[in-house]
């Protein structure tokens, strides 16, 4: 068993017991561009969708340099081997809002892993 599968085993676990209340579950889609209809000028593509869990939290007041971290900014730290497909940049996420519970879209702004690959860290703005 190598460091990333241990880590990401911890880390279910934590998801699962102490984490419990903290983890929310999210979903996400992209657009992959086909082609260009040359008559319309429309994108044909189709819509890439996928799901996972993670921990959603708001930066750290020192963290926010109001150019590359807003207010308002979010990360979502997800398991890699949990999400169903791959987060990317411009990627849009449905995920409950921190203060009312509902439902709320955001964009990724940048989407990292850790060194190990065995969790995402997502920048996420309001969409």
């Amino acid at each position: 068993m190598g460091i990333r599968d241990e880590l990401q085993a911890e880390i279910a676990v934590a998801f699962d017991n102490d984490l419990k209340d903290a983890v929310c579950q999210f979903s996400g889609e992209s657009f992959s561009e086909k082609s260009v209809d040359p008559v319309t000028e429309q994108v044909i593509g189709e819509k890439i969708s996928y799901s996972g869990r993670g921990v959603l939290s708001r930066y750290r007041l020192d963290s926010i340099d109001g150019v590359n971290i807003l207010r308002g900014d979010l990360k979502l730290t997800a398991l890699t081997n949990e999400v169903s497909g791959k987060p990317g940049v411009d990627h849009l996420i449905t995920a409950p809002d921190l203060l009312t519970g509902k439902s709320q879209q955001y964009k990724i702004i940048s989407a990292n892993t850790d060194p190990a690959r065995a969790a995402y860290l997502l920048q996420l703005r309001r969409a």
